[in-house]
Order: C-alpha cells, then sequence, then structure tokens
C-alpha cells in the first residue's frame, strides 16, 4: 500500500499553510523555496501585495523549470547523439573484424 497523506504545516511568507502529503521534508523544502523566491523578489519589487508576490515568484520557479529543462533536453540530445557516433563506430568495427576473420579464417 501507499504512504499515507497527512498534513504539514508550512510557513511561506509569513503565512501559515497546512498542506497534505507523504514525505514531510519534501513539503518543507518545496514551502521554502517559494518562501525565499518570494522574499528574494520582495526586496526588489516595488509592491508588497503578497498576492502579485507570489504570482511573480511562480512564474520565477516556471522560468527556472523551463531553463532546466531545455539543459536537460539538450543533454538528452547531446547523449543520443555520442549513442549514435559510437554505434557507427561499433559497427564499423564489428564489420572490419569479421571481414578480417573471413580473410584469415
Amino acid at each position: 500500500m501507499g504512504e499515507e497523506n497527512h498534513s504539514v504545516r508550512v510557513e511561506i511568507f509569513d503565512e501559515s499553510y497546512n498542506l497534505r502529503g507523504s514525505d514531510e521534508a519534501y513539503i518543507q523544502r518545496l514551502a521554502q523555496l517559494v518562501d525565499a523566491k518570494m522574499r528574494a523578489i520582495a526586496q526588489h519589487a516595488s509592491t508588497v501585495d503578497a498576492h502579485r508576490l507570489a504570482v511573480l515568484a511562480a512564474l520565477n520557479i516556471a522560468d527556472d523549470y523551463y531553463q532546466l529543462l531545455r539543459r536537460c533536453e539538450g543533454i538528452e540530445n547531446e547523449y543520443s547523439s555520442r549513442a549514435g557516433h559510437l554505434e557507427r563506430a561499433l559497427d564499423s568495427a564489428l564489420k572490419e573484424a569479421m571481414a578480417e576473420t573471413r580473410r584469415t579464417g
């Protein structure tokens, strides 16, 4: 059976929230990330409206996510390209070895 969800109390931008989940430490880390983003934006923004700061933090986190996603896709493409190159090199080496075996065998 799966892990049971339980209530986790977190603080985000001086507000308390009860969130449900099975991994309290993970939920706390997520809340700390959101809190840190909101506080960083609040230092540079002209607004103190928590709703606006939350939207700006969400956009900032979404931007971080998409930058990482693009980076991962680039790494995946690079590995696919390398794997293709290695596969062609291996095929070539095997063909040469088989041709050499036929010549000497």
